[in-house]
């Protein structure tokens, strides 16, 4: 399944870039979610982000590796792919994605592809999933003002 989050944010793609931090992982945690962030390297490709999460029931274990990071004088992505991810899930990959739009403005991108367990939890989790990812747009105009 995909879901996809695009916010156009008021800095250039360099601060937004050195904005991916572990203070920005923290401000765009869901609501309801209890977040203890164990491991974050980084955002580039080798480094790893091990997480202990816990919404419903016990806590779960969350470990994504970045698999891949390039940039252009436009754009700048890295990818992160579940390599311990929390049940029901099953695969896990999520592009974030920064592109120019001028001087003074970039456009973030969340593209999520996921798997559950089951096929037929997909269409479950999803709108799970959806709430957790949609208070990123406001969290990332937030985090990015003034910078």
């Amino acid at each position: 399944m995909k879901l996809k989050f695009e916010t156009i944010v008021p800095c250039e793609l360099s601060v937004v870039k050195k904005g991916f931090t572990k203070d920005l992982f923290m401000a765009l945690k869901p609501p309801f979610v209890t977040l203890n962030v164990e491991r974050f390297d980084g955002c580039s490709a080798g480094n790893e982000v091990h997480l202990n999460l816990k919404s419903i029931g016990p806590a779960q274990k969350w470990v994504s590796h970045i698999t891949d990071e390039q940039q252009t004088d436009k754009e700048w992505f890295f990818i992160d792919e579940g390599f311990k991810i929390p049940w029901p899930l099953a695969k896990w990959k999520h592009v974030h994605k920064v592109v120019s739009i001028n001087d003074k403005s970039s456009l973030i991108v969340d593209d999520i592809n996921f798997d559950c367990v089951f096929p037929w939890m997909n269409g479950l989790f999803y709108p799970v999933l959806w709430l957790s990812f949609s208070v990123r747009p406001s969290r990332y105009k937030k985090y990015f003002e003034g910078k």
